[in-house]
Parts: structure tokens; sequence; C-alpha cells
């Protein structure tokens, strides 16, 4: 891909999609599995590991690990939901954007313990200006159960 290259929306999105799970240290850390679904839609999923557990006694998770998730679906979800009318941008003129992204503030609700052999993470974007965007996550596990949502706001320009 030429960085000077313009790139479409589409492009763009997978270009961060990849970002995300690909070349985020911690993410992978974590053991993070990205699924970008749509540009409206972002779905991450985290297989259960021990080395996550926040309590060894209930064997839940973490709650940091919990509000990471939160953190970095909404996130994504943010820059996603902000670049699907960008059309035409360079990947150089848009890597020159990425460091003004980052998370403004997050607050997290844990509803119930982090127990399950796979969490999955989603969000939705509430509302989106120029410059900042505010999202809502949840997190279930793999039965359904509701175990977190947080709200996010996200710098995106």
């Amino acid at each position: 891909m030429d960085p000077k290259s313009p790139l479409t929306s589409e492009q763009l999105a997978e270009h961060v999609t990849q970002l995300f799970s690909q070349h985020m240290p911690f993410n992978q850390l974590l053991g993070l599995n990205i699924n970008k679904l749509s540009q409206d839609e972002v779905e991450i999923r985290l297989p259960w590991d021990n080395k996550l557990m926040g309590n060894p006694i209930h064997k839940i998770l973490h709650g940091g690990v919990t509000a990471a998730i939160l953190d970095t679906v909404g996130g994504l979800m943010a820059i996603l939901y902000a670049v699907k009318d960008v059309d035409n941008i360079s990947l150089e003129d848009f890597q020159k954007k990425l460091p003004n992204v980052g998370t403004i503030d997050m607050r997290v609700d844990y509803l119930r313990p982090g127990k399950g052999e796979e969490f999955i993470a989603t969000a939705q974007v509430i509302r989106k200006g120029k410059k900042v965007a505010v999202c809502r996550m949840e997190l279930h596990n793999e039965q359904g159960t509701h175990i977190a949502f947080g709200t996010g706001t996200y710098m995106v320009g």
C-alpha cells in the first residue's frame, strides 16, 4: 500500500482494524481477537486465560482487563465511525491525525463477576462530533450474561 495514494473509507477502516489487532502489543498480550463487522459494528472476543484472573478464589476476570477490553472496543468503534465518511485521504495524511486519537474519559459499571470461557465486547457510537465521539460499550460472556458496560469519550480529530 503506497502511503501517499488516496484510500477509500473501507480501506482506512481495514487499516485501523489491523493496527489495533496486529500492532498494539497490549492488545496482543491480553489475547484480544478483533472482529470488525462493519463500520457501525465492532466486536472483540477474549478467551479465558488464567493469567487474566482477578480473583483466584472465584476465578473471575480482573476488573482492569474488563476496563481494557471495553476501552479498546470503544476506541476502535469511535475511530471506525469517524473514518466512515472519509474518502480519498492518503495513509500518510491519516497517520498524521492518529496522534490526536485517544481516550478522554471512560466510566465502567461492573454488573456481575467476569465468569466465563469467552468474553465478547461490543460498542456503538452514541454521538459523534468533529473532534469527539461518545460510545457505549458492553461486555458479555459466551452465554450472554451481561458482565459490564461502559461509556467512553474519545478524541477522534
